[in-house]
């Protein structure tokens, strides 16, 4: 009892609130089910990171000396040493994403980069309170709705907030369904949102063209923008794996086992970086805020794109579909078409939607690299 007594008596007020957070992270993704697979693992880590002494970082122990704990190895093995751990995700995300109506309609490339609006703009903001430059830049990225690219950037850039940021990544991207919504109706009106779209492809997409996109497309960033061949190559060889024809068991391997794997590794390796005296700050909850700006104005950013390319089409886009330009894949896509379907029963954007979500996959990680690029370089 004693031990116990001595223990409980060492915790800090910083280690109960991140008790707490540990555990509301367990309920969203327990009752409310957002983002399981990852905030749970990343929950319970919170929790084991921050108990006093805990033998899952790294200890020095009276007559033994130093001692490895797993979660800290695995942050310095699988994160901080080659950022392994996010980039391998991308070959499962890869396996999994149907690039057909991205394809069948190009024009649905460029709503993924309008999309990318709110990285910039948290950047901006970011800088403006205080932030230095590399942490300015890491926060920007939660705009990407992706937490492997937003783990990834802040790693490679050295900042002192990966945890926050990972945190806010994941946690709005769980929350698109609430934000998105909200964001979308901001800025356009009803009748905007009734506008309906052909729900088929405007052109066939052969077997042949999906071959040859991930390669392409693997090739032409590694020339714009070679700091993100990790992000896109990995993402791009997913997509072959899935598209070949000949490797479906790796395919079907990377879609569930590897990326399950990984994602529940990613999640506790995460939580170190959730320690109370690196986490319980006030520039945390400003993370946060710049955070959901950076979702909204996200949301924003591709909406108006479509609006102003209204301007100038006689074949009306529904501005609703700008707004799945986020890499938040497929979710992002459900809300638009939950919101037609709301606005008018009979009205499907899910192929349009669909194909703009994964154009933000694409836009998502190159805009991670150009902020690589752009950051080292002034750096």
């Amino acid at each position: 009892m004693e031990f116990i007594y001595e223990g409980l008596l060492s915790i800090t007020p910083q280690q109960v609130i991140m008790y707490l957070v540990g555990l509301l992270l367990i309920y969203l993704a327990i009752k409310k089910e957002y983002e399981p697979a990852l905030l749970l693992p990343m929950g319970f880590g919170a929790i084991l990171v921050n108990l006093p002494l805990s033998g899952v970082i790294n200890q020095t122990m009276p007559g033994i000396g130093e001692v490895n704990g797993i979660i800290e190895w695995l942050f310095n093995v699988g994160i901080e040493a080659s950022e392994a751990l996010p980039i391998l995700l991308f070959i499962g995300i890869g396996a999994m994403i149907d690039f057909g109506p991205l394809l069948s309609q190009p024009i649905m490339f460029l709503f993924g980069a309008a999309a990318q609006f709110g990285i910039f703009f948290a950047i901006c903001a970011a800088a403006l309170m205080g932030f230095d430059l590399k942490d300015a830049a890491s926060i920007g990225i939660i705009g990407a709705a992706d937490g492997p690219t937003s783990i990834l950037v802040s790693q490679v850039l050295g900042s002192r907030y990966v945890g926050p940021i990972a945190v806010a990544a994941y946690s709005y991207m769980a929350l698109v369904p609430i934000v998105q919504p909200f964001a979308i109706r901001l800025v356009t009106t009803k009748k905007e949102r009734l506008i309906r779209m052909p729900a088929k492809p405007s052109r066939p997409v052969t077997k042949t063209t999906r071959i040859l996109f991930p390669i392409i497309v693997t090739f032409l960033v590694g020339l714009i923008s070679p700091a993100s061949v990790s992000l896109v190559g990995f993402l791009m060889f997913g997509n072959l794996l899935r598209e070949c024809g000949v490797l479906g068991n790796l395919s079907e391997t990377a879609q569930t086992s590897l990326a399950n794997l990984i994602t529940l590794l990613l999640g506790i390796t995460i939580s170190f970086s959730m320690r109370a005296d690196a986490f319980v700050r006030f520039d945390t909850l400003l993370i946060m805020i710049i955070g959901l700006l950076a979702f909204v104005f996200d949301t924003i950013g591709g909406v108006l794109f479509a609006k102003v390319l209204n301007l100038f089409r006689k074949e009306k886009i529904n501005p609703m579909i700008g707004a799945a330009g986020i890499s938040a894949f497929p979710m992002s896509a459900r809300v638009v078409q939950k919101m037609a379907m709301k606005e008018d029963p009979g009205n499907i954007l899910i192929m349009q939607a669909t194909g703009v979500n994964v154009s933000g996959q694409i836009a998502s990680v190159i805009a991670g690299g150009l902020v690589i690029s752009l950051v080292s370089a002034y750096l």
